[in-house]
């Protein structure tokens, strides 16, 4: 066994002392401590950690052990290598860092490993590894030292992304949880099925919830204890990146949720984790959810906030992901989320706004797209904060994306009206182009809108079973044409029926019956003529890009409007939301030419009655009025040919 040596004892906190280390095999330098410190290690997962030392023949030397817990009396490494004894490797402390380190040889990759850490109160604990790359399958709880031999085969994809402009280019989500796509499948096995399954489908990226692993199933991955782990679930880290690989190279992105907002009070994990509140608010009016039931980070800690943009960048680093969905923003916005009057405590000037949260969301936006151009970052922030995705350096949160909250909640709402009824709530569907320019957004259809006895997307509707599958896609084809980026939760692409169960897997047997094929390849048909219209992209974050044709004919529950690409060129979508067809309907068009039917939701071969529309020829720029025929519940597209 080897040790480091440690730093001068001068307390400082910033300012690091000349040091000589004794042991060859550190992880940590001076500028590593410094930056640590400061609360800017962009690269903190290599300097803390376990990390495997090797000579120059690649012979195995030993592993590096590296922890912060600045208000420990004493931290031993405990694992397989020592029986779990906390009396053999007591780790050295690094002067006033914080933190503890320790060489131990000849052992490597697959050694499982822990911290006992004697805290503040001289009680023992023992911890996993905050910073482990790899963990043992829950509900298991050790750190596993990792070593990735993975050779990526994505540089062209990205070279490439580091010029992709997302704002303005073709992006449909799929939204997938890992272990429930179809039960069972490990990381490589996904890499085959899924990958397939999604091109045909025709989505331009993949959202995983999230991967980082987590001890409770149920949580769908929201309450994470190793920031920098994907899940053992399902294979290694390198299986994973197998994954990630494989999409890139059938052409599609990857978006992890990410979520910096809380962390659960496992006593194994973040909690408590040196004794003391360190990586929480010791406060619980600022330091835990009511609702969740879990610690609140301590985002104006230097250390901890360091820690998370961290993580962000790892994810994004080492695993060639294209964009983090920062789960549960609002929560970290304000300080009184979920919180009544006294249960909270205001900022330094008196407000409610958590400042130092604006802080840790600023600086992950901004450095991640400084060091990864081309990537996403994408708020789930369901209230009216103002700059959401305004520049940081203009007082913004620096976002690319926010989720649309407020048009899924009042399309689905106007959805369970009965269609009689919709005439007087013709405003829920309309609504949302009056601030459809107010942020660069993503119109969310998640899981989030399928369990909790919310029920699938399908049984909202009203009506027969026709009209819910009809309703279905015609919302699909409005949607696609409505400005704003796309996301579709895994089953909903085939009108999976029963609310969606993260035990039970998806119900793929519905795929072999009509109604749920014509749904499927409906969606599939959109997105491939998603792709190709610029027109439904290319000024998506601009009013430029968009013109009402029809917006106020409640009564026939009809809507048009017209979506222009960069060149000028029109393209005109309906949408009829009555289970009533309008034959000989007046619909204004942009410009003359000839109009050609491209998409129509009520095609037989969706399931639909087959309501279709002939060529339209308009020469007279003067009478720009023309009769179509719309089909019930259907949405049509019309391009100029």
């Amino acid at each position: 066994m080897g040790i480091f040596s440690r730093f001068s004892k001068k307390e400082s906190t910033h300012m690091i002392q000349p040091a000589t280390f004794l042991n060859p095999h550190s992880t940590l330098g001076e500028l590593d401590l410094y930056l640590i410190a400061e609360g800017r290690h962009e690269q903190l997962w290599k300097a803390l950690g376990a990390h495997v030392r090797r000579d120059e023949a690649n012979e195995l030397l030993g592993t590096a052990f590296s922890v912060w817990a600045p208000n420990a009396q004493a931290v031993s490494l405990i694992g397989d290598h020592n029986f779990w004894d906390k009396n053999t490797h007591k780790m050295v402390r690094i002067g006033s860092s914080g933190i503890w380190e320790i060489f131990v040889a000849d052992i490597g990759v697959g050694t499982r490993y822990k911290f006992a850490i004697c805290g503040i109160d001289g009680r023992w604990v023992d911890h996993a590894d905050p910073m482990s790359r790899a963990t043992e399958i829950p509900p298991l709880t050790a750190s596993v030292v990792e070593e990735s031999t993975y050779v990526w085969s994505d540089y062209e994809w990205i070279t490439n992304r580091t010029q992709f402009q997302s704002w303005r280019s073709p992006v449909c989500v799929y939204e997938v949880h890992l272990g429930s796509w179809k039960l069972g499948l490990s990381y490589r096995e996904l890499a085959i099925e899924l990958v397939d399954y999604v091109r045909a489908q025709g989505f331009t990226h993949v959202e995983f919830l999230p991967v980082t692993e987590h001890p409770y199933g149920p949580s769908w991955g929201y309450q994470v204890t190793s920031f920098f782990a994907p899940t053992s679930r399902f294979g290694s880290p390198d299986d994973f990146k197998f994954l990630v690989d494989a999409l890139h190279a059938a052409g599609i992105g990857v978006i992890l949720d990410w979520v910096p907002a809380h962390f659960p009070k496992d006593e194994w994990a973040l909690a408590k984790f040196d004794g003391t509140a360190l990586y929480e608010h010791s406060d619980p009016r600022l330091g835990e959810h009511p609702d969740w039931g879990t610690l609140i980070f301590n985002f104006g800690r230097n250390e901890v906030r360091n820690f998370l943009v961290a993580s962000a960048l790892y994810w994004l680093t080492e695993y060639h992901i294209d964009g983090l969905r920062v789960d549960a923003v609002a929560s970290m916005l304000y300080l009184d989320y979920s919180r009544k009057e006294g249960q909270w405590l205001p900022n330094k000037n008196g407000g409610r706004e958590n400042l130092e949260a604006v802080q840790l969301l600023q600086e992950a936006t901004s450095t991640a797209y400084k060091i990864h151009p081309g990537i996403m970052m994408i708020a789930e922030e369901s209230t009216a904060w103002s700059g959401v995705t305004r520049e940081t350096s203009s007082g913004g949160l620096g976002f690319g994306f926010k989720w649309n909250m407020g048009w899924m909640h009042d399309t689905l709402q106007y959805l369970q009206h009965d269609p009689i009824h919709r005439m007087y709530h013709h405003n829920e569907v309309t609504f949302s182009i009056l601030y459809a320019w107010s942020e660069n957004f993503i119109l969310p259809l998640s899981h989030d809108e399928v369990v909790h006895g919310k029920g699938q997307l399908v049984n909202k509707f009203t009506g027969d079973r026709w009209q819910k599958t009809a309703t279905l896609r015609a919302l699909y084809g409005f949607m696609w044409a409505h400005p704003g980026k796309k996301l579709l939760f895994m089953g909903s692409e085939f009108a999976q029926n029963d609310e969606w169960n993260e035990s039970a897997g998806l119900q793929w047997y519905l795929t072999e019956y009509g109604e749920h094929q014509g749904v499927q390849k409906c969606v599939a048909e959109i997105n491939a003529l998603y792709k190709k219209i610029p027109s439904l992209w290319e000024k998506d974050t601009s009013p430029e890009g968009f013109t009402w044709l029809v917006g106020n004919d409640g009564a026939a529950n009809v809507l048009a409007f017209a979506r222009w690409d960069d060149q000028g060129t029109p393209f005109v979508a309906v949408t009829n939301f009555s289970p009533m067809p309008h034959e000989n309907y007046s619909l204004p068009l942009p410009t003359t030419g000839t109009w050609i039917e491209v998409l129509n939701t009520d095609d037989l071969a969706y399931g639909g009655s087959g309501v279709t529309n002939e060529p339209v020829v308009i020469k007279d720029a003067a009478h720009m009025t023309t009769q179509v025929r719309i089909p019930p519940l259907a949405t049509i597209w019309f391009k100029r040919s």
